[in-house]
């Protein structure tokens, strides 16, 4: 007979932990199954923060963050000896988070099963574990499986030294030269940490534009700060096969005939959502052909005790936002007066070098809705604690609406980005105007001292432009 829960979670990646603890804390009778070996997801093992971890590495390995800082120039002097720390250090990050994890769900009691589940009639999932076949019994089910990396169809699958972004992180030395297939957010983050460690990266986008997106100026400082690094860009063009020279060895042909050789080539061309084997048809739920799971405001799929939540749903496919779409979820099924919906003002963090980091709008999103905007900014190249770190390409902007005075878009380059730009968000979710930067005092030096100076060019901005709209 089947054992009877009130939710069963389908994957233990950052949404599915977060989703089966939310329910947990209410009191309700969880069980969460994972066909890993270990919690975690992509997010921990494959994805998030094994990439971060590296970038990490390799920014300190490389000494990236002193290279002509104080008269010292410092360089790799053996970079295949780094390979193996910079594994190292992943894989102890990995083995903490899963441990966390772990403990996370049995401190809220939760039932772990480990094995692949299927479901076999709309309530009941089948589990096939190392221990032979279980089945479970549960009022809702919460389908967090994550994602996977897309392999286009030209791609020589059998290829050695063609990776896709799950296999990069298992590279036995570094190449000398490589390949990056696509500059979405996974192509440049790979593209920025294997040329800080001194590899010879090549990135090739059919959109015109790095990450559209961003703010435009944002683009194009983070293109020209890549450039700086050492990554040369084949922008606005298409590749069309992945081939190996008898004599020259592994390269890939653009559609303008230019073969682009490589010791070893990265696919990073999206992902696909796996939602394959889950007995989705027996139940009536059909994902569409990138493997991705429809759902409506609350999660729920067109089976309505069913909800799908993470990068098995599609875009932002952020770990931060799965947790909340995970939470969301949960209160809605068992009327958990909580959580009710996720934010629409979303931030993004893109882990180049430098880092990057969003919310809200930008100049081009203004003048799309006809947003009447005025912008401010300040640079780190200004900022005493910008000029100390040695980092003088960074940017602080703010999209200030010229009415208003709110601020309605935060957007910055430069270190520690990602961290910065909850500052701003802050002061946007409370709805904020940008003089509240100006009565903040902030340490000093600090690189968010840099909010204060653009709030004043904001504010500069708005005085040229009084008499034609009063703020009010």
């Amino acid at each position: 007979m089947p054992e009877k829960f009130d939710l069963v979670v389908i994957g233990t990646g950052p949404a599915g932990e977060k989703g089966a603890a939310q329910a947990a804390y209410f009191g309700k009778r969880v069980a969460v199954i994972e066909r890993a070996a270990e919690p975690g997801g992509a997010a921990v093992h494959t994805g998030t923060l094994p990439s971060k971890t590296l970038r990490e590495t390799a920014l300190y390995l490389s000494g990236y963050r002193a290279r002509d800082l104080y008269g010292v120039s410092v360089n790799l002097d053996d970079p295949q000896a780094s390979v193996p720390r910079l594994i190292a250090r992943k894989d102890e990050i990995a083995r903490l988070e899963s441990r966390r994890m772990r403990d996370n769900l049995a401190r809220h009691h939760v039932t772990y099963i480990q094995g692949h589940g299927r479901f076999t009639d709309p309530h009941t999932v089948e589990v096939d574990g190392p221990d032979g076949k279980r089945l479970v019994e549960a009022d809702f089910v919460l389908i967090a499986t994550g994602s996977k990396p897309f392999r286009p169809p030209a791609a020589r699958i059998d290829e050695p030294d063609v990776y896709d972004s799950d296999e990069i992180l298992h590279l036995d030395k570094l190449p000398a030269s490589l390949v990056v297939l696509g500059a979405g957010v996974i192509g440049c983050e790979y593209a920025c940490m294997f040329a800080a460690l001194g590899v010879q990266v090549t990135v090739v986008e059919s959109r015109p534009a790095l990450l559209p997106f961003l703010d435009p100026e944002m683009g194009e400082r983070l293109r020209t700060a890549m450039e700086n690094l050492g990554v040369k860009f084949a922008l606005g063009s298409k590749w069309t096969k992945v081939e190996r020279d008898a004599e020259r060895g592994l390269y890939c042909e653009l559609a303008d005939g230019r073969k682009l050789f490589c010791e070893r080539l990265l696919f990073a061309a999206g992902r696909l959502g796996n939602s394959a084997d889950l007995g989705l048809d027996r139940v009536g739920i059909e994902p569409d052909a990138r493997g991705y799971l429809k759902v409506d405001e609350n999660y729920a799929t067109a089976l309505p005790h069913v909800y799908a939540v993470g990068d098995v749903i599609g875009f932002p496919a952020l770990a931060s936002t799965s947790m909340e779409q995970a939470r969301v979820a949960v209160c809605h099924a068992f009327s958990l007066d909580y959580k009710s919906s996720v934010l629409t003002n979303l931030p993004y963090g893109i882990y180049t070098i430098p880092e990057v980091s969003c919310v809200g709008e930008t100049e081009q999103s203004c003048v799309e809705k006809n947003l009447d905007y005025v912008v401010g900014r300040a640079f780190y190249k200004d900022n005493a604690r910008g000029q100390i770190t040695g980092d003088l390409e960074g940017m602080t902007k703010l999209v200030v609406h010229g009415r208003t005075r709110q601020v309605i878009g935060v957007h910055v380059i430069g270190e520690r980005a990602s961290e910065l730009v909850h500052i701003g968000q802050a002061v946007m979710q409370l709805g904020g105007k940008v003089d509240t930067f100006i009565e903040m005092v902030f340490n000093y030096p600090t690189l968010s001292e840099s909010f204060k100076y653009a709030a004043y060019a904001a504010l500069g901005e708005l005085a040229k432009r009084k008499s034609v709209h009063p703020p009010r």
